[in-house]
């Protein structure tokens, strides 16, 4: 059918007929004008895309009469511009593409048919690990590296490039996922098939709102649920509330965007923003840089809502110049964005939309501050860092909390390190990792860091040489710029050198700690810290053994490594004492904004940006000497270890089958609040004695080789066993931290995947209980694949985290929530009863179904199948068995 809408499609150049576009403004409805500039987005997606099969009118009307539908939990879909994933997501995704083509064959239908309709951008970041550090050639030793652990992955997704069409792979060495795609893959406006239309994209890095810093509105969702988007299906979602944030004053001349940033989380986190979009608007946006912008968008997941927009304004234009985009293609999307309502003046109070609620922030009310030491939200003013820190080594244990006994408080243990001795004690610094998307796409503060190196060594200041400090920057733009402002050398003095171009530390890749620091924290039972300028800094992501993590900006970052402690107050207390005996301050080295700003202007300019990403695609020999199979279909290799035919599809028919009711599951895990998608399936390295080592070494492997998890999520048997693998998971059935289980039938104390493989061997399905946020962090569809693998059925929690209970529905594993005021303890459930869940014959969303216990206790929990869509997608066993079908048939 022809789309509804056609009669408000027209040019937007009369000189240029073929090129159009959808004129919102001539729907010539009052309620447009007041609609949310993110919801503008949804409607014009709707109203392109109106076949009345996919996208119907209603959705448009929906969409429309916003003000009144956000209240009424009505489902809308959205078609998005383009998808965006990195390789530790993407090599799954790939892998799920070339199992899908073979079970496509097998039903008898058109392989090719499995091919990506909607253009996918594949950004490798997630493989490089801060092997080398301090050297000159930390940077290429750690690429060398990448590619000897990693080289079967790469000739994998090249030869993906290859056999998929519209998808197109920047290789490794060219920086993180969203700092490309703001300065490089971000159109803000698409120019495709003919017509002009919002750029707009959904990525499988939970980080991907950054791009809405930029006015591209965007957000993470699970793997598998971009798989589906990939193949033109539409996203299926609840019409969102929006949060109006207003911005007002101006920021303190010494804070940072990164305090910006965490002072926002906290305060979000507090309002409680959770399936909802942030809007910002106010007076104050106008004072901050796209690239401000950009770091507080980042940081949507920590405080919850799905996407954190920032309307495209003239700082957006003219950042588009600044980056080197074609000032033509530029000018006409500031014209495309004024012809349907959608270009923002901040500073005009006439155009602010509705808003379900509006909060406000002064911004000169912000102070510089970290976040930890446990958590992104739990924000601490730099000034109370020192006590903060003292009063969480004695708190009873928890996000704020270590319990270390008060006469152990002071503890040293010496050690040495390169001949030298040296103490550790709890708050020492022993990682200093400039990293992550959020803070090294901002030119402000890693020149800021720059300059603030450069005081330092200048004043006689150094850091100790047993902490691990590293420099991994979003792009090549950001080492011109260092290069060329006379910064690098100082920030390499200091240690900082570049160590690899990719998220790095931020995602656990941090690489070994010297022994003997290893030695001495295990010793003293030591709380080591690791500062980084990143967004997580969950117990056990960033290293095993930093037991606290510190969010910072990268000034910070460097000043704490400077003072080797997080036990300082830089106020009082002085960063070091030079080689003259004299005591410098944090105050003394400390950059104004003034000095950064001139710094800015003069040396981060359009043909830095031109000269990097002209040749992104191409750069890198070693991946240009890669040799990749040209076969359409995929071509298994049993003895890999790194990429595997998945079992998801095995025996998979044409027919749908009945779902049943769950007869008597065990619980194989129960939990408290905020298990994170970190503690489900890390990222991290393979411990020595965990069932994937013990697979890897059966298959001839040493721990060498084994390399991270996250480099695995090509092969199912590797992953399987990593589920729930992480060393600080705190399973309420054991009376300490690690990857364990009981296996009740036979009360042994087991690993997760030892007792799993018992209970599915004996027939007995399972669950896993849990309490609020189930499934924080990451966007990682393996944190639903993994339990699907392990036999869970089901997962009964108090909340989820908007991206993982996507996942489990994508994998036909049914995500229950306990009624409202109800927990495991006020139900009394101990994880010891047996549970039936009476699934009923007519599902309909949100529908409370009946569990009933062994014990002869009964109750009701709600079965977060939010919509019809998400119904039929667990009919058929999952999204991925649902397309199949579809393109079989």
């Amino acid at each position: 059918m022809s789309n509804p809408f056609v009669q408000i499609v027209e040019p937007l150049d009369p000189k240029q007929p073929l090129k159009k576009f959808f004129n919102l403004s001539k729907l010539q409805d009052v309620r447009y004008t007041r609609l949310p500039f993110s919801i503008r987005v949804l409607l014009e997606a709707a109203v392109r895309n109106c076949d009345e099969f996919l996208v119907k009118k209603g959705d448009v009307e929906n969409i429309l009469n916003w003000k009144v539908m956000q209240h009424k939990n009505v489902e809308v879909p959205f078609k998005p511009a383009r998808v965006i994933l990195q390789d530790f997501t993407g090599v799954p995704a790939v892998v799920d593409f070339a199992a899908m083509r073979d079970a496509v064959k097998k039903l008898g239908g058109d392989p090719e048919k499995i091919n990506p309709i909607c253009p996918a951008d594949l950004v490798i970041d997630h493989s490089i690990q801060v092997d080398f550090n301090r050297q000159s050639d930390s940077l290429q030793k750690n690429q060398d590296l990448e590619f000897e652990r990693n080289k079967e992955r790469f000739e994998f997704l090249k030869w993906g490039s290859q056999a998929f069409k519209n998808l197109r792979i920047i290789p490794p060495g060219s920086g993180i996922i969203h700092q490309v795609n703001l300065e490089y893959l971000a159109r803000v406006v698409m120019d495709q098939d003919g017509y002009y239309y919002p750029d707009s994209v959904v990525g499988t890095d939970s980080h991907t709102t950054m791009i809405d810093g930029l006015g591209v509105l965007g957000w993470g969702v699970g793997g598998i649920e971009a798989e589906a988007v990939m193949l033109g299906q539409p996203i299926s979602m609840v019409l969102p509330e929006v949060v109006g944030y207003k911005l007002v004053g101006n920021p303190q001349p010494l804070v940072t965007s990164t305090d910006i940033v965490l002072t926002i989380t906290k305060h979000l986190r507090q309002v409680g923003v959770v399936g909802k979009f942030v809007e910002f608007f106010g007076p104050g946006v106008a004072q901050l840089s796209i690239a401000d912008r950009a770091t507080i968008a980042n940081m949507c997941p920590e405080y919850g809502a799905t996407a954190a927009y920032f309307p495209v304004d003239d700082i957006s234009i003219g950042y588009l110049i600044q980056t080197g985009r074609d000032k033509e293609k530029v000018m006409c999307t500031k014209r495309y964005l004024e012809a349907v309502g959608m270009l923002r003046d901040f500073k005009n109070s006439s155009q602010d939309p509705d808003f379900t609620q509006v909060v406000e922030l002064d911004l000169n009310t912000v102070v510089p501050c970290c976040s930890g030491p446990k958590r992104p939200q739990d924000k601490v003013a730099v000034s109370d860092m020192k006590t903060d820190f003292e009063t969480c080594l004695g708190a009873k244990q928890g996000f704020k909390g270590f319990q270390i006994a008060p006469d152990r408080h002071n503890s040293i243990v010496k050690f040495n390190f390169e001949g030298c001795d040296f103490e550790l004690a709890h708050g020492s610094v022993v990682i200093a990792a400039i990293t992550s998307c959020t803070n090294t796409s901002n030119p402000s503060v890693m020149l800021g860091a720059g300059l603030l190196a450069k005081k330092a060594v200048e004043a006689g200041l150094t850091v100790k040489p047993y902490i691990k400090t590293s420099l991994s920057p979003g792009s090549g733009v950001v080492t011109y710029y260092l290069k060329e402002s006379g910064v690098m050398s100082y920030l390499s003095q200091l240690g900082f050198d570049v160590v690899g171009y990719g998220c790095m530390t931020c995602i656990g890749n941090s690489g070994p700690l010297p022994e003997s620091v290893v030695e001495a924290i295990t010793q003293g039972d030591l709380i080591a810290v690791g500062v980084l300028s990143g967004n997580r800094n969950f117990e056990g992501r960033v290293h095993p053994n930093t037991r606290a993590n510190y969010l910072a900006s990268p000034p910070l970052v460097i000043a704490y490594a400077i003072a080797g402690t997080i036990r300082i107050d830089f106020e009082k207390e002085p960063l070091g004492v030079n080689a003259l005996g004299k005591k410098i301050f944090l105050k003394d080295i400390w950059p104004t904004r003034n000095e950064i700003q001139a710094v800015e202007r003069q040396f981060v300019i359009p043909a830095m940006f031109k000269e990097v990403y002209q040749k992104i695609e191409t750069v890198n020999e070693s991946w240009n000497a890669l040799d990749a199979p040209s076969d359409k279909l995929y071509t298994w290799n049993s003895k890999s270890t790194y990429i595997k035919s998945p079992p998801f599809f095995d025996g998979l028919t044409l027919a749908l089958q009945t779902p049943k009711t769950i007869e008597g599951a065990y619980v194989l895990l129960s939990f408290g609040d905020s298990v994170t998608t970190d503690h489900i399936s890390p990222a991290g390295n393979i411990a020595r004695n965990s069932p994937a080592a013990r697979y890897l070494t059966s298959r001839g492997l040493t721990p060498r080789e084994f390399n991270s998890y996250g480099s695995r999520r090509g092969n199912d048997a590797v992953m399987a066993r990593g589920t729930f693998a992480n060393i600080r998971l705190v399973n309420k059935f054991i009376d300490k931290q690690g990857p364990q289980t009981i296996h009740f039938p036979s009360g042994e104390i087991l690993d997760v995947f030892d007792a799993a493989e018992r209970y599915k061997q004996a027939g007995h399905p399972l669950i896993v209980l849990a309490g609020k946020e189930y499934g924080a962090g990451s966007s990682r569809d393996w944190a639903a694949k993994g339990p699907f693998l392990l036999g869970v059925k089901a997962v009964l929690a108090e909340s989820y985290e908007r991206i993982h209970r996507s996942n489990l529905v994508g994998m036909g594993v049914i995500p229950l929530q306990y009624l409202p005021g109800e927990d495991a303890g006020t139900l009394g459930l101990t994880g010891r009863e047996r549970y039936t869940i009476i699934i009923p014959e007519k599902l309909k969303p949100q529908m409370n179904i009946q569990i009933k216990l062994d014990t002869g206790k009964t109750f009701h929990a709600i079965m977060r199948f939010d919509t019809d869509v998400e119904l039929t997608y667990f009919h058929n066993g999952g999204i991925l068995n649902y397309m199949i079908r579809k393109m079989a048939s």
